[in-house]
């Protein structure tokens, strides 16, 4: 066995499906916070997601987010995108996207801890 962390077989399956049920128990938990919120305005969003366990609750929606789209993406190119320089293309471009998503929404929450 190799010791490179390579992502196959029961592994993905199952971090997709974790991921999966996080994103919609976090969905579920935004739309009930946003039915029960008696002023539905900037300042109460503010304020909600200032607080230190909902900034924790939407980094690990970041994290499982991404990690939930790079393991779909990388299924589907593999599937899908048979030429080998179209798919390092393609794989290059996802990385790109979500390591930079990735970047950008940690520094959204950094901000939320700073304010």
């Amino acid at each position: 066995m190799s010791s490179v962390y390579v992502l196959h077989g029961l592994r993905p399956w199952l971090i997709q499906r974790v991921s999966a049920v996080y994103i919609a128990l976090f969905v579920v938990y935004i739309i009930f916070s946003l039915a029960a919120a008696q002023d539905v305005s900037y300042q109460h969003w503010h304020d909600w997601l200032f607080h230190p366990l909902n900034t924790i609750a939407a980094g690990l929606f970041v994290i499982a987010l991404l990690l939930h789209a790079w393991i779909g993406m990388r299924d589907i190119i593999l599937d899908y995108v048979h030429n080998t320089l179209i798919r390092m293309i393609a794989f290059t471009l996802v990385i790109v996207i979500l390591i930079s998503s990735g970047i950008w929404s940690v520094k959204i929450l950094l901000l939320t801890l700073t304010l």
